[in-house]
């Protein structure tokens, strides 16, 4: 069966090529982005492409200073764990390992939050994210590198999976990161700043991106970016970019799985998350709940097994074996704005987001990059 799968451009730019490319930069040798003393890499946790010009007058600076080329494509899934592990490691999710908001532990019946379940579901951030972080790569090479973000983040199991190696350095507001960040990146030639502002993404899931409050908090988002632009001219560099977009679901779209439902039929772990699950299955019984979702649901999501979403190379060109078991049996992935809940659970509160992501459309996919001071 033809899955449909939408195509990226020959031309389109990977987030995984980001952080290697402005790398390349302060070398002198980038291909996407000119020479430069130092950079930022400043991170808008859900602000996609089609977010940000759809609310073009609470961005005029940043929608000002993007032209049509100026985007990338984050990975699949398009959710945050997934989406940094790829943009400081410079690796697929099919390589560093990390295929979801929640995937399972092979051998087991856990389905750990990848994002936020490093301490409290046991993983290592040394081994289950399989790759190198940049950041400590370059860090060991000695560079200086600095990771700017909320407090709350410091110590963090995802932290160190993915930013080990820099120096933390703790700022509560967007405006006082962007200080932070900018001042790091003037007084330490050579130096790459990672900049994490998650704002926008939290009002989204409980606000939705068309709501008053995300558009209030996009206007500080562009201030801070003409801010930092400011400071840092030509003396150093930055680019602004997102780890995905935003899709809102209302609730009457949402599709609830409960007892007896014959989707959930034969599955042992529902996980992922609402606009892109991993359905593991009992053994053998792969195939049977792979053609229940497809004759339920294909109108409206893309459903795949596991081998044809890693044939279609949506985890990367040559996922390793020891990621594929993390992968689902089955993958939906919803096409059109819906979203899917496994009722079951006891925590309702996830049924109350109206912002989500993770799946391969556009508006999920496409992220701005945004080139800052001697970028620009």
């Amino acid at each position: 069966m033809s899955l449909s799968l939408p195509v990226d451009p020959p031309s389109a730019r990977s987030l995984t090529g980001v952080v290697p490319q402005i790398l390349a930069s302060l070398e002198g040798r980038g291909e996407w982005f000119p020479p430069a003393r130092s950079a930022i890499v400043l991170l808008v946790d859900g602000l996609g492409r089609a977010n940000l010009t759809a609310r073009a007058g609470y961005a005029r600076f940043l929608t000002g200073r993007m032209t049509k080329k100026d985007a990338a494509r984050t990975v699949f899934p398009s959710t945050t764990a997934v989406a940094l592990a790829s943009l400081l490691t410079g690796e697929t999710p099919g390589t560093h390992g990390l295929v979801g908001y929640r995937a399972r532990i092979p051998g087991t019946d856990l389905a750990p939050n990848q994002l936020k379940g490093w301490e409290t579901d046991g993983l290592d951030p040394l081994t289950w994210q399989r790759s190198v972080p940049l950041l400590q790569r370059e860090a060991e090479a000695g560079r200086p590198c600095f990771v700017v973000s909320q407090p709350r983040y410091a110590g963090t199991g995802f932290t160190a999976a993915l930013q080990r190696g820099a120096e933390f350095v703790g700022a509560a507001s967007i405006a006082e990161r962007v200080e932070r960040a900018a001042d790091l990146a003037l007084r330490h030639p050579g130096a790459l700043v990672y900049a994490y502002v998650p704002e926008l993404d939290t009002i989204a899931h409980a606000r939705g991106w068309e709501s008053d409050e995300w558009a209030a908090a996009l206007e500080r988002v562009d201030g801070a970016a003409r801010d930092l632009d400011a400071a840092i001219g030509s003396h150093a560099a930055a680019v602004l970019t997102a780890d995905h977009g935003i899709v809102d679901v209302p609730r009457h779209r949402q599709v609830l799985l409960r007892d007896g439902d014959p989707l959930v039929e034969n599955v042992t772990i529902v996980a992922g998350e609402p606009r892109m699950l991993h359905l593991y299955t009992e053994d053998g019984r792969a195939d049977e709940v792979l053609e229940r979702w497809r004759d339920a649901e294909s109108p409206r999501a893309w459903v795949m097994s596991r081998d044809e979403a890693v044939g279609a190379g949506l985890f990367g060109a040559s996922p390793d074996p020891e990621v594929l078991p993390r992968i689902g049996d089955v993958l939906v992935a919803a096409r059109s704005a819906v979203a899917y809940y496994d009722d079951r659970e006891a925590d309702k509160k996830p049924q109350n987001m109206i912002g989500q992501h993770g799946s391969l459309t556009d508006q999920e996919r496409v992220v701005p990059l945004v080139r800052l001071g001697a970028f620009g």
